[in-house]
C-alpha cells in the first residue's frame, strides 16, 4: 500500500511540473500572447548570455512582465532595454518597479502590444511566448529585424527557424528550454 501511495504521489507530482508548459499551450486568450508566467532569473541571465548581450546594446522583451529580464539586461549587463507588456496591471506594477530602482534611464516600459510594436532598433529580443503566439510574431521580426540581431526564446521554439544555439536547465526538477536565434541564413526572408 505504502508503494502504490508513494507512485500515485510521484506520478501527481511529475503532472504538477508539466502543467506550465502544457496549460501554457492551450491558453486561448485572443488579445494577451501568452499567461503571465515569469521566467526564472537563472533562466534570464542564461538566457542574456546566450544571446551575447554587449553593453549599450538595445534589448526587447516581448511581454516583459514584473521587468526582470529587461532589469537584468540594464543592470548586469549595462544594456538598454525596452519591456513590452499588454496588461495595464502589470505594466503599471513593472514601470514603478524600473523607478523604483532607478532605472528610468536605461529601461522603458512600454504598455502595448507586442505585434504592433516598431523592433527596427532592437539588438536582441527576448520571449517567454507560446508557440503559436510565436507563429503570429515571425512575420513581424522577419519583417523589422536586420540581419544578425539575436533572439531568443524560453521554452517554446519559433517554428520555420532553425536555432544557433539551444540548451536545457533542470531548475526545482523542471526543465527549461532555450532557443537562441540570429536573424540572417535560418530565420526566414532578410529584411533589407
Amino acid at each position: 500500500m505504502v508503494v502504490a501511495a508513494a507512485t500515485v504521489c510521484a506520478a501527481a507530482v511529475g503532472i504538477f511540473l508539466m502543467v506550465p508548459t502544457a496549460v501554457a499551450q492551450r491558453y486561448t486568450d485572443p488579445d494577451v500572447l501568452a499567461p503571465a508566467f515569469p521566467t526564472p532569473q537563472a533562466v534570464v541571465e542564461r538566457m542574456l548570455a546566450l544571446a551575447d548581450v554587449k553593453p549599450g546594446e538595445m534589448v526587447y522583451d516581448l511581454g516583459c512582465g514584473d521587468g526582470r529580464i529587461v532589469i537584468t539586461a540594464a543592470t548586469k549587463f549595462s544594456a538598454r532595454a525596452v519591456g513590452v507588456e499588454i496588461r495595464r496591471d502589470i505594466y503599471e506594477a513593472t514601470l514603478a518597479r524600473v523607478a523604483s530602482l532607478g532605472l528610468a534611464d536605461k529601461v522603458r516600459i512600454v504598455h502595448g502590444d507586442a505585434l504592433k510594436t516598431d523592433l527596427t532598433s532592437a539588438d536582441v529580443v527576448t520571449l517567454y511566448l507560446l508557440t503559436s503566439s510565436n507563429e503570429r510574431l515571425r512575420p513581424v521580426l522577419e519583417a523589422q529585424l536586420r540581419p544578425g540581431v539575436r533572439v531568443v526564446s524560453h521554452d517554446f521554439e519559433i517554428r520555420g527557424w532553425k536555432p544557433e544555439q539551444t540548451e536545457k536547465m533542470m531548475l526545482q526538477g523542471r526543465p527549461h528550454m532555450i532557443y537562441a536565434y540570429r536573424m540572417g541564413s535560418n530565420t526566414g526572408p532578410k529584411r533589407k
